[in-house]
């Protein structure tokens, strides 16, 4: 039996030496993928970065490796109420882009993405507060609200940089007002927009008031521009009309009186019933009956 015992050492012994190298060998070679960086510490103190993939080589037992995303991370924070220059409050959701910039200064500052992130609430949750504090609730609905998240966005930005991160993107995710704030300030704002309608109300009513005052003086003033203008017309008429009787009584006085009979007869008879009694004998009737030739007549 003791000649048998030796293959199982032998067996034993190269199984023993083949774990040992695997084990030299994995402590030894690490791997760094596309979508990585890794960091070499030794002993607690960070040596190295690693950022480009492949097969990377390290001492065993002494160094560890810490792997990074490098891939963009989004951070959702719980909605928080905000308090706004106006005292309104609001719920307010956000999302945030980011990613590890600096893996060295991001291990020294918070380490875990964990941290990273916590971190990071509190940088964006103060921004929040100090932005909107200074705003009022009719501007986030205008077109001053990418103004005011732009801002945000500058100042996250500005102070992730010293964890390592750079931040690509705060945006709002949901912008609300509290569920037990609606009804009271949905009032306000009816009374408020009832309150705006009537003052506009009645400041069309003024100017209305005003435009028709204003177009009663203007039809006053053509009115009787027109009707003086008229007078002055007819009594040109009147005077030319006056003239052309007298030249043309001067020129036959027979024919004119008999002109001013027949204007006589018609202005009388027009207005008269359908009857008309007159003594055959009237002077009325005197050229109706004769004609014009009868004063010629009479005076011969």
């Amino acid at each position: 039996m003791i000649p048998d015992m030796k293959p199982n050492k032998l067996r034993i012994a190269i199984v023993g030496a083949v774990l040992l190298a695997y084990f030299i060998i994995s402590s030894t070679l690490y791997t760094v993928s596309e979508d990585q960086e890794a960091m070499v510490i030794r002993l607690g103190a960070p040596i190295k970065v690693a950022d480009a993939p492949g097969i990377k080589f390290k001492l065993p037992l002494i160094d560890t490796v810490n792997y990074y995303d490098k891939r963009l991370q989004t951070l959702t924070p719980q909605s928080e109420q905000v308090i706004l220059g106006d005292q309104k409050r609001i719920e307010v959701e956000t999302y945030t882009h980011y990613r590890i910039d600096n893996p060295l200064q991001f291990y020294q500052s918070v380490r875990t993405l964990d941290q990273a992130d916590a971190q990071l609430t509190q940088i964006i949750s103060s921004s929040l507060r100090r932005a909107l504090g200074q705003v009022q609730l009719p501007s986030l609905l205008s077109k001053q609200r990418p103004a005011t998240v732009d801002l945000i966005q500058k100042e996250v930005i500005e102070k992730a940089k010293s964890l390592g991160i750079k931040v690509t993107e705060v945006r709002f995710y949901r912008a609300d007002l509290p569920l037990e704030t609606s009804p009271a300030i949905y009032d306000r704002m009816k009374s408020e927009r009832v309150r705006e309608a009537k003052e506009l109300r009645a400041q069309g009513f003024e100017w209305a008031q005003e435009i028709q005052a204003k177009a009663d003086r203007e039809r006053s003033v053509i009115l009787s521009d027109a009707e003086r203008q008229s007078a002055i017309t007819r009594g040109e008429a009147d005077a030319e009309a006056n003239r052309i009787y007298a030249a043309a009584f001067g020129k036959d006085p027979r024919f004119y009186k008999f002109y001013r009979s027949l204007q006589t007869y018609g202005q009388s008879l027009a207005n008269s019933a359908p009857t008309l009694v007159l003594s055959p004998d009237a002077e009325f009737l005197r050229d109706f009956k004769s004609g014009p030739g009868a004063e010629a007549g009479k005076s011969k």
